[in-house]
């Protein structure tokens, strides 16, 4: 009887893992097909040679950057100081509309872009292009800066603020009223436009927003627990983590702001000030690890394609990292307290700074420093975690898995608020409609947990990558806004 009861137990505890197998092949059996359809698309590549391929929007995002950059005189070094004293609050004005300070609103976005990208995609980089791959990514993440600024200054530009104070606001937003007004074209290419970044934002929300963090997370936290039990039963891992996302995301954007707001300057700190001690334990090999990527960054036969596949795999990695000119930190932004559209503009730029100059530098510095950069057979956090070992031993596993799981939180309650901005932008504002979509967010955590759904994976990750085509081709035709926008505002901060 005992041992009956015993079984019908553990049959019951591993029922939706077993349930989630079948589940996960016939959901990837019906999305795959979907999904490589639109990757086809969205990721596009031209050959450059038989090693390397060019995806268009990796063009699309790099080109909207460089331009952002020379239209606006290099915003992104000329504005590193003012924007430093905004979020230091110089000129902050607590009667100003919106629901949280610059603070805040910085470290909300930056709690959407800082994550698994700075661990394991920088690695990812490495192993591809090798350590030249720093450097450009350092490139496109100062670029990224200027990129940055436009899409926020927008989004507080044209945002909404309802009656009970409720600030909506993102490219679904300036994408569709900036062009109110203007000629009938312009009006309907406008909506078109908003319309395609609010459903791409939904499903990029739910997938590399929500179920890829907590699926990297909940894999992280099982290999170091090493519990086999576990492992089978990714479910309860999701569900606790679904409970913790509920609880904050139950309560808006002030409610995450007020969790980004400790939980990411302690995450960023932790990882930081772990990959710190690697490279001054390593002090005397310092410069030449800046001698390894300088030279590889330029080597003509460097691994990866050459000069240009070391550019594109730097490129790629700062665009999945930083997420400069997809639009989705503007969503963020937009409930700052401000009058003045352009300082949350100036504020946002550090955005790319933080995540990729430094976060991402002080990876790519651990993995040369500790030679891990010229590793075969490793890949994404696994070659960061052997790095890490190198020096922290065993510890340096309890450093990655609580970076890892604090980063995957941090991402998918950023990524819930933007997922509901544009869910609402679609189905309107009811509380009913904004319920709806978190407990569908908070289920989709459970299942990422649980299940190794590839297919819709990746079709979230062309989703997200779609936002950059609408959002790109508004920051073409508003830049002239935004101009007039930052000269007013640097006029009166002078005075």
């Amino acid at each position: 009887m005992k041992k009956i009861l015993f079984s019908s137990l553990l049959i019951i505890f591993n029922l939706p893992s077993l349930l989630a197998k079948s589940i996960d092949e016939k959901i990837n059996e019906y999305v795959a097909p979907v999904t490589s359809f639109v990757e086809k698309i969205i990721f596009f590549s031209f050959k450059i040679n038989d090693n390397v391929s060019l995806p268009f929007v990796l063009v699309w995002l790099l080109v909207g950057a460089i331009f952002c950059s020379i239209y606006f005189k290099f915003i992104n070094i000329s504005g590193f100081k003012t924007a430093i004293n905004i979020v230091r609050g110089k000129y902050t004005d607590p009667n100003d509309k919106g629901e949280v300070s610059h603070f805040q609103a910085l470290t909300t976005a930056l709690s959407g872009t800082v994550g698994l990208g700075n661990i394991a995609g920088v690695a990812v980089a490495i192993s591809l292009g090798g350590a030249g791959a720093t450097f450009w990514m350092i490139v496109a993440g100062i670029l990224g800066m200027s990129a940055k600024f436009v899409e926020c200054t927008l989004g507080v530009k044209f945002r909404r603020i309802d009656a009970n104070g409720t600030v909506h606001g993102g490219p679904m937003y300036y994408l569709s009223d900036a062009f109110k007004g203007k000629s009938d074209f312009l009006k309907t290419l406008g909506k078109v436009l908003a319309i395609i970044f609010a459903i791409a934002c939904v499903f990029g929300s739910f997938g590399g927003g929500n179920m890829f963090q907590v699926n990297q997370a909940y894999f992280q936290f099982s290999s170091f627990l090493g519990n086999e039990w576990l492992s089978n039963n990714g479910w309860l891992f999701g569900l606790v983590m679904a409970i913790l996302v509920g609880i904050v995301i139950l309560g808006g954007i002030k409610s995450i702001a007020k969790v980004t707001d400790k939980i990411v300057p302690f995450m960023c700190g932790i990882y930081v000030f772990a990959a710190l001690v690697i490279i001054l334990y390593h002090f005397s090999d310092i410069p030449k690890a800046f001698g390894t990527i300088l030279t590889g960054a330029f080597a003509p036969k460097a691994i990866g394609g050459g000069i240009i596949g070391v550019m594109i795999q730097g490129f790629r990695r700062a665009a999945f990292s930083n997420e400069a000119g997809v639009g989705s930190a503007s969503i963020a932004h937009s409930a700052v307290k401000t009058n003045d559209p352009a300082s949350e503009g100036l504020v946002a730029l550090l955005e790319p700074f933080i995540d990729t100059v430094v976060v991402c530098t002080m990876t790519a510095l651990v993995l040369v420093i500790t030679g891990f950069d010229t590793t075969t057979g490793m890949g994404g956090v696994e070659l960061t975690a052997a790095a890490f070992s190198s020096v922290y031993g065993s510890f340096a596993n309890i450093v990655l898995t609580l970076a890892v799981v604090l980063f995957a939180f941090s991402t998918m309650i950023s990524w819930s608020y933007y997922g509901v901005q544009a869910w609402q932008y679609i189905f309107g504002y009811s509380k009913e409609a904004e319920i709806a979509y978190k407990l569908i967010f908070c289920l989709f955590v459970v299942i990422g947990a649980s299940m190794n759904l590839s297919a819709v994976i990746g079709f979230s990750d062309a989703m997200i990558f779609l936002m950059c085509f609408p959002n790109v081709l508004g920051m073409y035709l508003l830049a002239p806004v935004v101009k007039k926008e930052l000269n007013k505002y640097l006029s009166k901060i002078k005075k």
